[in-house]
């Protein structure tokens, strides 16, 4: 169950933390994006530090079980918030956060079911 953890925590922590340089660094992509929704410029170093939070958890996590529960959750819960901020303005082009936010559920899983 360990390695199947690994396979999903591992790729989760690495998309993670591309996508808190994006919006460090104001992606054009991301910016969009992020306007699109209407969410401020100027507070996105708030997600930024929500995904390297949620990567780090999940890092150290594979080695400290809770924390790594821990992380999964708040993954999940960034990922529900990114979904809703799409469909609120009926963007229904959700597969990137929907596709993270069931990487996060089944890393929280895999990480109770090998505690």
């Amino acid at each position: 169950m360990f390695i199947a953890t690994l396979v999903i925590s591992i790729p989760l922590t690495l998309v993670l933390i591309v996508s808190a340089m994006g919006k460090v660094r104001r992606d054009p992509m991301q910016m969009s994006t992020m306007h699109a929704v209407g969410f401020p410029a100027d507070k996105l170093w708030l997600l930024a530090a929500a995904e390297v939070a949620g990567a780090v958890g999940l890092a150290i996590g594979l080695f400290w079980w809770p924390l790594g529960a821990a992380a999964a959750v708040g993954v999940i819960l960034y990922f529900v918030g990114a979904t809703a901020a799409h469909l609120r303005i009926r963007d229904f082009n959700v597969t990137a956060p929907v596709v993270l936010l069931l990487a996060g559920a089944a890393a929280l899983v895999l990480r109770l079911l090998s505690a």
